[in-house]
C-alpha cells in the first residue's frame, strides 16, 4: 500500500497528570472516550477509507480504535507490535522530566527494565515494511512512543528532534511510502 494513516489514543489519567504511560495499560480519561468519537467522526467527514484498524493491545489505543470501528464499520485487529515502548524506570515519572528527555536519545538503554530505541525500531520499522508491501489500507492506532518512532522512518532526524516528536491525542496522521 502506497499510505496509512496514524492515530494516537484519547486522554488517559496519566496523560492528564502529566505522567509516562508507556507500557503501562492506563485507561481513557471520559475525555479520551469523547475525544475517540469524534476522531471517528473526522475520519467519515474525511472521507478517510481503510480496510483495517491496526490497534495497540493496550487498553487506551484498543478502547480508541472500539470507537472509531463503531463509528466508521472499519473493522480493528490487535497488533502487538504497536504496543508502547516500555519505558522502564521512567514509567509514571513526569513526561516533560529532563532525565527522561536526554534518556530518550540513547538508542541503546533500556531504562533500567524496560526496551530500548534500537528494539523498538525493529518491530516498528518491520510492520511499517508489512504494510507497505501488503494490499490492505491501514489506521494505526497506537502511542506517543510510536508516533517517534514512525516519523523516524519518513525522515532524517537529530537526537533532539526524535526526542521531542510527538503528536496529539486522537490526532489524524497520514503518512506516505512514495
Amino acid at each position: 500500500m502506497d499510505h496509512f494513516y496514524f492515530i494516537r489514543h484519547g486522554e488517559t489519567v496519566w496523560n492528564v497528570e502529566n505522567k509516562i504511560c508507556g507500557a503501562t495499560d492506563i485507561e481513557l480519561t471520559q475525555k479520551g472516550h469523547e475525544q475517540a468519537i469524534e476522531t471517528g467522526k473526522k475520519i467519515l467527514e474525511q472521507g478517510i477509507t481503510a480496510d483495517v484498524i491496526l490497534t495497540s493491545p493496550l487498553v487506551r489505543a484498543k478502547e480508541t480504535a472500539r470507537h472509531i470501528s463503531e463509528i466508521t464499520g472499519i473493522p480493528m485487529e490487535v497488533e502487538p507490535r504497536l504496543t508502547e515502548q516500555n519505558f522502564g524506570r521512567y514509567e509514571s515519572t513526569p513526561r516533560d522530566g529532563a532525565e527522561f528527555h536526554e534518556a530518550k536519545k540513547d538508542m541503546a538503554s533500556r531504562f533500567g527494565t524496560g526496551e530500548s530505541m534500537l528494539h523498538l525500531a525493529q518491530r516498528i520499522y518491520n510492520l511499517l515494511d508489512d504494510i507497505k508491501v501488503g494490499d490492505r489500507e491501514v489506521i494505526l492506532v497506537a502511542h506517543n512512543g510510536i508516533t517517534r518512532m514512525v516519523e523516524s522512518y519518513f525522515r532524517e532526524m537529530t537526537n533532539e528532534e526524535f526526542s521531542s516528536c510527538g503528536i496529539k491525542n486522537c490526532e489524524i496522521k497520514r503518512y506516505s511510502f512514495d
